[in-house]
């Protein structure tokens, strides 16, 4: 009777420790989760075949990957230029199916200190890897954004790369190389990847918008292209983006999701600029900037590239450009609209009476 009594609790705690199956939402399935995914991500090239661009440093990789003579990496440039889809392609090429484990992928920007360098990196680095062939497999330590890393944990990475050369390469990615210290720089060879061409950008956004199925006009496609500025990440985000806003995406649809402004309205503004007394220009502008929801540092920055389409001369042209880049640093400190939007409209009132008394 004991026994049976004593038993009870045992049955009521298996029971209550069997947890339900999920808790709130079902999960998503594999076929949904690739849906929803960004297409950053969906899109990001698994081959070094399939990297959109910068085919001589791609080539060149390729070549020292089969030639087992990879050195140590340093890629650097804008952005969204494929520095980080590259190296995983490397990755993927070299270790196949043992990817997880031969790679350590750090993002620096949040593990930048001293310690990430001395436990986790060195931990890695002189852990003996498993290699079923004839010759041990050198492992692979991949720093996202070096540039964000500390000078002490930079001093500190210096060493461990020399120290565990024959068993662990490292690339270091980064956005300013400037930010590295000469001592890493010289310890690896170095790769710009600069923006991406436009004709590059364009090839990629056809490929995902035919497997996407999406209803795209050369306008929107016109668009996605200058907007993204080499960018290939930025281009696909305002790509899906604008899809979620519009079905058809056209130059309109991407404009009027991103907020920067038209084309067309630039030249509006150009207009009043050149040719306006200034009460009339001021009006004009800010009732568009109100109207369409315009920044008016975004405008500054388009009509600072029409300045070099217009005609002028070139002593008028260098002062514009230096009072619009003097503007355009006061509006980052959060300065007032207004007043900026009045020192815009008296630059170009300036410029126009100059213009005018070069051409007397």
């Amino acid at each position: 009777m004991a026994g049976a009594t004593a038993a009870a609790p045992m049955d009521i705690d298996g029971a209550a420790a069997a947890p339900p199956a999920f808790k709130g939402k079902a999960p998503l399935s594999a076929a949904a989760a690739v849906k929803s995914s960004p297409w950053v991500e969906k899109y990001r090239p698994q081959s070094l075949a399939d990297v959109a661009a910068h085919r001589d440093i791609v080539d060149t990789i390729d070549r020292l990957t089969d030639e087992n003579r990879l050195p140590h990496l340093l890629l650097y440039g804008p952005p969204g230029t494929g520095k980080t889809s590259t190296i995983l392609a490397v990755a993927r090429k070299i270790y196949g199916s043992q990817y997880g484990n031969m790679i350590l992928e750090l993002n620096a920007s949040d593990e930048r200190g001293i310690g990430v360098v001395r436990q986790q990196i060195q931990d890695f680095a002189s852990a003996h890897s498993l290699s079923f062939g004839a010759k041990p497999a050198v492992k692979l330590v991949l720093l996202d954004e070096a540039d964000a890393m500390t000078k002490d944990a930079q001093f500190a990475l210096r060493r461990v790369i020399e120290k565990y050369t024959r068993s662990t390469r490292f690339a270091l990615i980064c956005n300013h190389v400037n930010k590295i210290i000469p001592a890493l720089q010289s310890r690896c060879t170095r790769f710009r990847f600069a923006p991406l061409d436009g004709s590059h950008v364009t090839e990629r956004l056809r490929h995902i918008i035919k497997s996407e199925g999406l209803d795209v006009d050369e306008g929107g496609l016109t668009a996605l292209v200058r907007l993204s500025n080499g960018d290939m990440r930025k281009s696909l985000n305002i790509l899906q983006s604008t899809h979620m806003a519009s079905q058809q995406i056209t130059e309109e649809a991407v404009y009027l999701c991103t907020g920067n402004p038209m084309p067309k309205d630039i030249e509006q503004i150009a207009f009043w600029l050149l040719n306006e007394p200034f009460s009339t220009s001021f009006k004009h502008i800010a009732d568009m900037k109100m109207r369409k929801g315009l920044a008016l540092i975004d405008i500054i920055r388009e009509v600072t590239m029409f300045v070099f389409k217009i005609k002028m001369p070139s002593n008028v042209r260098v002062k514009l450009i230096n009072d619009l880049a003097d503007i355009e640093y006061r509006l980052t400190f959060a300065c007032n609209d207004k007043l900026q939007l009045g020192a815009l409209i008296s630059t170009f009132t300036t410029a126009r009476t100059a213009m005018v008394a070069a051409a007397d």
